[in-house]
């Protein structure tokens, strides 16, 4: 299975997922180490996009990995049916989604948990387990810079 991670510079090679460990995200406390993936290119960086400043165009220099991930029949897969009224409002409005994460993370029964984007509707995001036997298999398999398209700036 490919997954995508659209990442600066700086971070492409940290797959440990102490990035999202700091502030915590929709799917994770504070504290809890996980590694935010996709299941395309484009939704990479809709994923990005929500989080940036729409008048600063990113000249961070960003890259687009690509990761082959071991297979895995262990996916866990949440449904945005089963999920709370608005549970793709602002990260801090919905602690229930965060539960949801951190209780894959320590449960650690399975690689991968599937879950749907608040940014995309219709599409999956992967949260990867560090602490996982399969997270040492993972493979970055291609990386490339990724241009942003100014005209998403203006």
């Amino acid at each position: 299975m490919l997954l995508y991670r659209l990442t600066k510079k700086k971070y492409k090679n940290d797959l440990t997922g102490t990035g999202a460990s700091i502030m915590g995200g929709r799917w994770n406390s504070a504290g809890i180490k996980v590694l935010y993936t996709s299941s395309s290119i484009a939704l990479a960086m809709a994923e990005v996009l929500v989080h940036l400043n729409i008048s600063e165009f990113p000249n961070d220099g960003y890259y687009i990995l690509t990761l082959q991930m071991p297979d895995t029949k262990s996916i866990i897969e949440i449904s945005s049916k089963n999920l709370m009224l608005g549970w793709n409002n602002l990260i801090d409005e919905m602690p229930e989604t965060k539960k949801i994460g951190d209780k894959f993370i320590k449960e650690n029964k399975a690689c991968l948990l599937k879950v749907p984007s608040a940014v995309v509707q219709g599409d999956y995001n992967f949260l990867v387990n560090p602490l996982n036997k399969c997270f040492a298999k993972i493979e970055i398999i291609q990386e490339e810079p990724f241009p942003f398209d100014q005209r998403l700036f203006r």
